[in-house]
């Protein structure tokens, strides 16, 4: 079953499992969200659900996004988002989608805009080296030196590293695994880090990627013949 929500970046922390390792969570205000559209493949050629997100006075709104609401009949939302998902028969507008509805040990995807660095070097966006310092290198130590070839092919191939805009932009991050969910606080804790600052707008959707579920370990063989390699005082492998 596909499953999304909107939520906000709280922060990360740390949290200790049975074992006693330490865990690096995020902690993400997911919901309560409200159904504010719904897209069907009859009406619409695919089928999806826009959930609103966040709670916001009705002076604060444009006039196309306050009729889009008032036609929808729900409260104003801040932060409206479109979810394509395969079993939207089971949402309808106003319906309410909480934290709940996903559970500790989901896989899911993030998606949020990253934090804005502006503009940088090559060093610090790319993790280029400097030149040497010594010799009278400077003062270009940190620039990005050569663009490349010279009269053939007489540019500059596309995907050269140079400054410019750091961060700031839409990113993924997939298959994070929910560590715990509080449907009464409204809190879901995925392990690892989130993409943006602490406030940031996430969405959090079923991940992309196939689960491969862990089998167990291998047993012992009952081939007679490998059956008596293991007892076989001879071979290295009964010796160690």
């Amino acid at each position: 079953m596909q499953k999304a929500i909107i939520g906000k970046k709280v922060g990360m922390t740390q949290i200790f499992d049975e074992a006693g390792h330490v865990i690096p969570v995020t902690v993400i205000e997911a919901g309560p969200c409200v159904v504010t559209q719904k897209k069907t493949e009859e009406k619409d050629g695919y089928a999806s659900v826009q959930l609103g997100f966040e709670d916001i006075k009705e002076k604060k709104l444009s006039k196309p996004e306050l009729g889009h609401l008032k036609k929808a009949g729900t409260a104003f939302k801040k932060h409206l988002k479109e979810f394509r998902l395969e079993n939207t028969d089971a949402l309808n507008v106003g319906d309410e989608v909480k934290a709940d509805v996903f559970a500790a040990g989901d896989h899911i995807d993030i998606t949020g805009t990253s934090k804005g660095h502006g503009y940088q070097g090559v060093i610090k966006r790319w993790g280029a080296q400097r030149t040497p310092t010594s010799h009278g290198g400077g003062p270009v130590h940190r620039h990005a030196g050569s663009m490349g070839p010279t009269s053939s092919p007489s540019r500059i191939f596309k995907g050269k590293i140079g400054a410019g805009q750091m961060g700031n932009e839409k990113t993924t991050v997939q298959n994070l695994i929910v560590v715990k969910v509080d449907p009464e606080l409204n809190m879901i804790v995925v392990r690892g880090a989130v993409p943006g600052p602490k406030g940031g707008i996430v969405y959090l959707k079923n991940t992309v990627k196939t689960i491969h579920v862990a089998k167990g370990a291998a047993g012992i063989s009952s081939n007679p013949q490998k059956a008596s390699a293991r007892i076989n005082p001879q071979k290295a492998s009964a010796r160690g």
